[in-house]
């Protein structure tokens, strides 16, 4: 079978990674603060850091039906988790020097 012959349907969901770099010695604490807090919700799939490749990095890995339920789940939330959510974040963004975000469809 060639690549040429495979036939791809529309993209069912949408996996989103988001990466860290991190400050060093602070790649763990990072992706145990993350799971701590992001671990139990629906989306996301998998906290990960490297084992190799570049240093000091932390991946987050959610699964979303589409790019507009990705687009939604930043307006909705229960105010009060979100408060709760936001706390336990606090200072996260000292131990990380840049990131970015990659969307990718699945098909």
């Amino acid at each position: 079978m060639t690549c040429n012959s495979l036939q791809f349907e529309n993209p069912t969901f949408a996996t989103i990674n988001r990466t860290f770099i991190c400050k060093p010695g602070n790649a763990g604490k990072l992706a145990k603060l993350f799971k701590e807090v992001m671990g139990n919700r629906p989306e996301t799939v998998n906290i990960l850091s490297d084992t190799t490749g570049q240093y000091n990095r932390v991946i987050i890995v959610s699964k979303f039906d589409s790019l507009s339920a990705y687009e939604k789940s930043w307006e909705t939330g229960d105010p009060e988790e979100m408060k709760k959510m936001q706390e336990a974040m606090k200072g996260y963004t000292e131990m990380y020097l840049t990131g970015s975000r990659e969307i990718f469809k699945v098909w």
